[in-house]
């Protein structure tokens, strides 16, 4: 498990090791050689900045994003928001120059691969870091955009150690060379990512709790300690009885709604989780609605500013409340 992050989230629904592990003809150590867990920041990692996955080459990919973070973008020839968004993704991964691979899958021919990523409608962007799915975005995204989930992407992965950069065969690694270090985690912080790596995130919970207690103002801390509490919350249930207890519960049932959104957003179902928590406000009063509207401003920090989903869910909480 790896830090946290405000605006994505690595506790991911999907098990790609398993599917990657399930591919015959398979190494154990598969992936590329080169820089491995925990290299040095900008370390040369050779690989071509745009590839295409299939599912006999998909346990390579989940393989190299231990070195560096995997885009993987499932397309499909019918889509014509495919057709848009492929080119802009590949500009943007030469642009980029290394810091990320682009991994295009035709999801019409790679069946299991697109439902490991339990895809809805094509185009489905998903990044894979340190082989965890951190579900991003549907359909085409204007190129402005596309950087900024980007750059929270590169954010996420940095924090979480995997900072290589990709050396296409026959050139150079000179972005590795410009690549400027990321600079060292606060004492609290780096204190918070090691428990979290041990699995102890109670010890994480009270340094981040720290942390912001020496610095109300550190944004970051604040994310990661709500997204610590989060997981913390979930770990212990399974998911598809609080699930299934809240379909059969009233809205206003707070407990089981605020469970059940709970796991919608460790799943990254941050839009089901928004509608759910939408309707326990319509559905309360006083103290209960004031819990389910905390929770609601808690899971829109945790999704970040690049959701498109948290933008009219603001909207939809303000028009509830006032």
């Amino acid at each position: 498990m790896s830090q946290p992050t405000s605006g994505m989230n690595l506790h991911g629904a999907v098990d790609l090791s398993a599917l990657a592990q399930s591919r015959p003809g398979q190494a154990g150590n598969g992936g590329a050689p080169g820089a491995g867990p925990g290299a040095p920041a900008g370390a040369s990692v050779p690989g071509e900045l745009v590839i295409d996955v299939t599912e006999a080459t998909f346990g390579d990919l989940v393989q190299r994003s231990s070195q560096v973070p995997v885009l993987v973008n499932l397309t499909s020839a019918r889509s014509a928001a495919s057709a848009e968004l492929t080119p802009v993704l590949e500009k943007l991964a030469r642009e980029y120059g290394g810091r990320f691979q682009l991994a295009n899958i035709d999801a019409d021919n790679n069946a299991q691969v697109a439902g490991a990523f339990q895809v809805e409608s094509l185009p489905t962007v998903v990044a894979v870091v340190g082989g965890r799915p951190v579900p991003l975005f549907q359909g085409a995204y204007p190129e402005d955009q596309l950087r900024q989930v980007l750059d929270e992407v590169l954010k996420l992965a940095a924090q979480s150690g995997v900072t290589g950069v990709l050396q296409p065969s026959g050139e150079p690694a000179e972005g590795a060379e410009q690549e400027p270090e990321e600079p060292p985690l606060p004492p609290l912080h780096a204190e918070a990512m090691a428990a979290i790596e041990s699995g102890d995130l109670a010890a994480a919970e009270e340094a981040y709790t720290k942390a912001l207690k020496q610095n109300p103002a550190d944004g970051e801390a604040h994310a990661a300690l709500l997204q610590v509490q989060l997981i913390r919350r979930v770990e212990a249930r399974d998911p598809d009885e609080v699930l299934a207890s809240a379909a059969e519960a009233a809205p206003s049932d707070l407990e089981v709604q605020l469970s059940a959104a709970d796991v919608e957003a460790t799943t990254g179902q941050f839009g089901a989780a928004f509608e759910r928590l939408l309707a326990v406000v319509g559905a309360t009063a006083g103290e209960d609605r004031d819990r389910a509207r905390v929770r609601l401003v808690e899971l829109f920090e945790i999704a970040g500013p690049t959701n498109p989903e948290v933008g009219p869910a603001r909207r939809a909480l303000a028009s509830a409340l006032y």
